[in-house]
């Protein structure tokens, strides 16, 4: 069973970058697709970018040009760049396996100030 682990939230003013990090226990990280998850206020969870065992990223249309998705299988960890926030990409973020598969970690907050 796969464990996770985010970090890396924070408030930050609109146009600046954030860095989010997932870490995955187990032994078959390097197995799974990754995706990080979004659960805006008042809204239901989001898919906002996945990752493929491959390398090979996909992303939301509204992410799309700002955020980028990264995985180092040595570290069991995925990461998220977020560049040029806006408001509307506040909430609570999350990774998982993509379909989500594993148990939700508690999440990283974003909070992007206009």
């Amino acid at each position: 069973q796969v464990q996770l682990a985010e970090s890396g939230g924070g408030l930050v003013q609109a146009g600046r970058s954030l860095k989010l990090s997932c870490e995955a226990s187990g032994s078959y990280f390097s197995r799974y697709t990754m995706g990080w998850y979004r659960r805006a206020p008042g809204k239901q969870r989001e898919l906002v970018a996945g990752i493929s065992t491959g390398g090979n990223p996909n992303y939301a249309d509204s992410v799309k040009g700002r955020f980028t998705i990264s995985r180092d299988n040595a570290k069991n960890t995925v990461y998220l760049q977020m560049n040029s926030l806006k408001s509307e990409d506040t909430g609570v973020y999350y990774c998982n396996t993509l379909p989500s598969y594993a148990r939700w970690g508690q999440g990283t907050q974003v909070t992007v100030s206009s």
